[in-house]
């Protein structure tokens, strides 16, 4: 009897053994991607038994994809072709230095690239990355985690008395903080859709800093970056509310009233970085920027804090996107507010830097160009970077990198 038992348990183990074994050993038949020594990519996907595959980024040509109901659906992607082995391939053209994100898809199904264990979400969309770099000047090996020193990334919890709630944010401090010297402080704020951390992730802000200190052109600083969705505590997942499906809004989630705004909150945050770490204080060692949503906060924030921080960043900011229907827009609405005014004024005649940046193409972009059309009018300086491209992570990464380097000196 006890020999059948041990014969059992020993099927059992070798069973869930090989279960464990197919799972790890899923999709490595192939290497997939294959970033080029010239900067090319080749995509990789093993099964004979499937008839059509894509791949799908941004950075691959437009296509017209028919739908099996009739009609067509336009995309960016490329279509992978068996070769003599049974593989199916597609190799890009040169890809310019940057982090990139892609998915499959396999007969008409999106998927991810079972061969990429390398994924990022935005929002509720999953997505494969990878990263082409050719040179340690350029944007591909500013995202990839080099042979430099590292600061240490934290996920903090902290007290918020003004949203009567314990919440939950990301904490970077740079290579040797431990060393004894005080820092200054840049609080980076996310997007709607985000939390905190869609910054660490998607936008890659401690490979950057890295990067960046050990080349000397950036200031060893402290990044903060927490949480603005403020009827949550934390990132889905990460909390009570539990395994809850992540929107753009997250508000919509949870059927609550804020008790406060994300401004009037944010000193919260402050109080608990300059009491827990070794903190330079005074406003030339404060920054706040942040994008889209926290583009938006960074504004808030800096016209209720008007002496506080000495350097604002605004990326493709969402300045305010219910504007009343007596106003035919952003510039008519702030030219006829005296409130707002006077807090802007207050901004101007204390801050250091004030840098706004948005892409040419993002849908945020005639909002950001009635701000600048008032703060012209008033004589306000400000500085301002146009880029190309949207409301995307690939500006986005680009607007820390220069906003880091200006910061702070």
């Amino acid at each position: 009897m006890k020999t059948k038992v041990l014969t059992l348990l020993a099927s059992i183990l070798l069973a869930s053994f090989a279960s464990a074994q197919e799972a790890l050993w899923s999709g490595a038949d192939v290497v997939s991607p294959v970033v080029n020594a010239d900067g090319s990519v080749t995509f990789n996907y093993s099964d004979s038994t499937v008839s059509q595959v894509f791949v799908c980024g941004d950075f691959l040509p437009e296509l017209l994809l028919a739908r099996p109901n009739g009609g067509f659906e336009k995309m960016r992607g490329a279509v992978l072709h068996k070769n003599e082995n049974g593989i199916w391939t597609y190799t890009t053209e040169k890809l310019a230095p940057e982090l990139y994100s892609y998915t499959l898809m396999v007969n008409g199904v999106r998927q991810l690239d079972p061969a990429n264990i390398y994924v990022s979400r935005d929002v509720a969309a999953m997505t494969n990355i990878f990263i082409v770099s050719q040179s340690d000047s350029d944007k591909g090996y500013l995202y990839k985690d080099n042979d430099v020193p590292h600061g240490n990334v934290s996920k903090v919890w902290y007290d918020s008395p003004t949203l009567k709630m314990k919440r939950r944010m990301t904490i970077y401090t740079p290579a040797g903080y431990d060393e004894g010297k005080k820092y200054p402080v840049l609080y980076l704020l996310h997007g709607a859709g985000g939390d905190e951390e869609a910054w660490q992730t998607l936008g890659r802000a401690s490979r950057i800093l890295d990067n960046l200190i050990a080349q000397g052109k950036a200031v060893p600083m402290i990044v903060v970056m927490p949480n603005g969705n403020i009827t949550s505590k934390a990132a889905p997942g990460e909390w009570s509310a539990g395994m809850y499906a992540p929107s753009f809004d997250e508000s919509l989630n949870f059927k609550v009233k804020p008790v406060a705004s994300m401004d009037e909150s944010f000193k919260d945050i402050m109080e608990y970085v300059e009491s827990h770490y070794k903190v330079a204080k005074g406003k030339q060692n404060r920054a706040v920027c942040g994008l889209s949503m926290g583009g938006g906060h960074s504004f808030a924030i800096a016209n209720r804090y008007p002496k506080d921080f000495d350097y604002v960043g605004l990326f493709s900011a969402g300045l305010r996107l219910d504007v009343p229907d007596n106003f035919s827009g952003y510039y008519e609405y702030l030219s006829h507010n005296s409130d707002l005014q006077e807090k802007i004024a207050k901004v101007f005649d204390n801050v250091k830097l004030y840098w706004i940046a948005i892409g040419k193409d993002d849908f945020l972009y005639q909002q950001n160009a009635e701000l600048r059309k008032y703060l012209d009018e008033k004589g306000y300086k400000y500085t301002y970077v146009e880029s190309d491209g949207g409301h995307i992570w690939r500006n986005w990464r680009d607007y820390l990198t220069e906003f880091a380097q200006l910061v702070f000196k």
